[in-house]
């Protein structure tokens, strides 16, 4: 293995946790993805040789590149281009099995609409120290201040998040009772019912796993979408109300294992889209 082939596999190392750092900063898989490949630029300009700390190192720029794109992103008054579902988290090496789950329930939609409310070093601090543990000694040269500005940063973006998220999580009980109620009338085959709680421009687009089911492409309009919906009752009599990735939806069961799952879009306590899923690593994770 030549020099440039062991620096790469170094950095390979570090790619997981680099993309989860930049994925919670930025709430784009995409921007995520662009702020490591210019982590991995920078390492090719750099002599690598002379860094003591890889791991350190590559946080730091990552850092620096997300509060770069950030500021841009605030200066423009862009929005972000994440995608709509967040993916799960990454393992973080290094934590027990409790931290790691504590990560992975932490980092869903809720989590993402609140960290876009905060500044970008805001974010950066609370990110780096609260989700992936980094002490503020490491933080604070990313930040370019002292570690007690960069405490003060993250204390402030922890009590915003604490309040932000009692909020968020009334918003998904409220949401859930929607899709509860859509579960309920699609059970008793109620068009009626259906018809009060879906919204008259809902629309239910299905992956390929899901058409290859026998589910439509796409259903436009609350009385077609009703008329689905009565059409796979039977299904729904083996279904059950979950959170997928931080949004409510429902997950249809065959034989005891996950079969389909929707994905609901709840928009002023009416149904204004779904997603008819099927791929193997939504449901495994819904098992």
């Amino acid at each position: 293995m030549n020099t440039d082939q062991l620096w790469a596999a170094r950095f390979e190392e570090h790619r997981g946790v680099l993309r989860s750092i930049a994925y919670r900063m930025l709430g784009s898989a995409s921007e995520a993805e662009d702020a490591v490949q210019e982590a991995w630029l920078r390492l090719n300009r750099s002599d690598a040789q002379s860094i003591d700390n890889l791991a350190a190192w590559l946080t730091t720029v990552v850092g620096r590149v997300c509060l770069d794109m950030l500021c841009t992103r605030t200066s423009r008054r862009e929005d972000p281009v994440g995608e709509d579902l967040p993916e799960p988290a990454s393992s973080v090496p290094g934590t027990d099995p409790e931290q790691q789950a504590l990560l992975a329930d932490s980092v869903g939609l809720a989590l993402t609409v609140v960290l876009d409310t905060l500044s970008p070093a805001e974010r950066l601090a609370f990110v780096l120290h609260d989700l992936f543990g980094m002490p503020f000694d490491h933080i604070a040269p990313v930040l370019e201040r002292t570690p007690a500005a960069t405490r003060q940063l993250a204390s402030r973006a922890r009590r915003r998040v604490r309040g932000a998220s009692t909020d968020a999580k009334e918003d998904l009980a409220r949401r859930r009772r929607v899709v509860e109620a859509f579960l309920a009338a699609a059970r008793e085959g109620d068009f009626g019912a259906l018809m009060e709680v879906l919204a008259p421009d809902v629309a239910v687009h299905a992956d390929e796993l899901a058409v290859l089911r026998g589910v439509p492409v796409a259903t436009h309009g609350a009385q077609a979408v009703a008329a689905q919906a009565i059409t796979f009752s039977r299904l729904a009599e083996s279904s059950r109300v979950v959170t997928v990735h931080g949004a409510p939806g429902i997950v249809s069961l065959r034989g005891g294992r996950p079969y389909a799952a929707l994905v609901f879009t709840v928009r002023e306590d009416r149904v204004a889209a779904m997603e008819v899923r099927a791929d193997t690593a939504l449901l495994d994770s819904l098992s």
